[in-house]
């Protein structure tokens, strides 16, 4: 090795000997490359932890594993219920059958979509991160979807997660399907619901989110949606008995009604008014309806938040 060689990789002393400079030189990565795939993987595991506050302060933390508790603490102590009585518990309706447990899957829902949810788009376009994404093999339809399919597995997961818990929990005590085909079917059910809710909920979370690029905005905007939109639709079909497609509208409620549908049970039997006539609800819509309704609903929120980021993209 030349003498200039070894002079350009070694410390170059201070005249007072108080500081060092280090050439380190340019050096090319000659690591692995996993192209677009390995891109959108890291995008997915990024936003996932980003999500659950992992690896940043506890203050982060705090609120999306506040949701999962809400979501699991039930299933848990229906199951030490179910260990200490010796019945079983769900024919004797003393424990809620599985269809009847998303009350508390939608309020944890609502919490995790209404606060955590928000800061999972806006947070790359307010630090400058977004253009730093798409200089990657990432193109923007890449970059939403691995922020989609994040959101979405961490929904799901609220969804799922504690239905599953249920299953087994409640088969190993002897209170579960019997048989294996109505075990798996329970299981099928179980899980296409979970999907179902997750990817409806997602796409309308994500789409408010995409609007503005302040998260309070963001947080105001998808609790509105919400809860505003049960309140607009219960109005209108209810008190102003306009028709009852307009429940379409409705998302979160939308999703609870389809999630009926999949598991082969039927809504309560509407509130009869003044007159005996049954009341107008989400039952009176046919199946195909309210399957057809939360489609648009993911379809709608996918094409606001593409047509945001398309924006976005042009004046970058």
């Amino acid at each position: 090795m030349s003498e200039s060689a070894e002079s350009a990789e070694s410390p170059i002393a201070a005249a007072d000997g108080a500081a060092q400079i280090l050439d380190q030189r340019y050096r090319p990565y000659d690591g692995d490359r996993h192209g677009l795939a390995g891109a959108m993987r890291a995008v997915i595991v990024s936003s996932m932890r980003f999500t659950l506050g992992l690896g940043r302060p506890a203050r982060h933390k705090f609120l999306p594993w506040l949701a999962f508790v809400i979501a699991l603490v039930p299933a848990i102590v229906y199951v030490g219920i179910a260990t200490v009585l010796d019945i079983d518990l769900i024919s004797e309706n003393i424990l809620p059958e599985y269809h009847e447990y998303y009350g508390y899957i939608q309020a944890a829902l609502f919490f995790f979509c209404g606060i955590v949810v928000p800061e999972i788009l806006v947070a790359d376009r307010r630090n400058g991160m977004l253009p730093l994404y798409l200089a990657t093999p990432l193109r923007l339809w890449s970059y939403l979807a691995g922020k989609a399919m994040a959101v979405a597995a961490t929904l799901a997961v609220i969804t799922i997660g504690p239905l599953l818990f249920l299953l087994v929990a409640y088969t190993l005590e002897g209170s579960g399907p019997s048989g294996l085909g109505d075990w798996l079917l329970v299981l099928v059910r179980i899980l296409s619901a979970g999907v179902a809710i997750a990817a409806t909920v997602t796409a309308a979370s994500l789409a408010i989110s995409s609007l503005t690029d302040r998260r309070a905005f963001a947080v105001i905007g998808v609790v509105l949606l919400l809860v505003g939109s049960g309140l607009v639709t219960s109005a209108l079909v209810e008190t102003a008995e306009l028709d009852p497609r307009l429940y379409a509208f409705n998302v979160f409620e939308l999703g609870a009604e389809l999630k009926d549908r999949i598991y082969g049970v039927g809504p309560p039997t509407p509130f009869a008014g003044d007159d005996g006539a049954p009341g107008r609800s989400l039952s009176e819509l046919a199946t195909w309806f309210v399957l057809c309704a939360n489609a648009a609903w993911v379809l709608a929120g996918a094409v606001v938040v593409w047509w945001r980021y398309r924006r976005i993209e042009a004046t970058q």
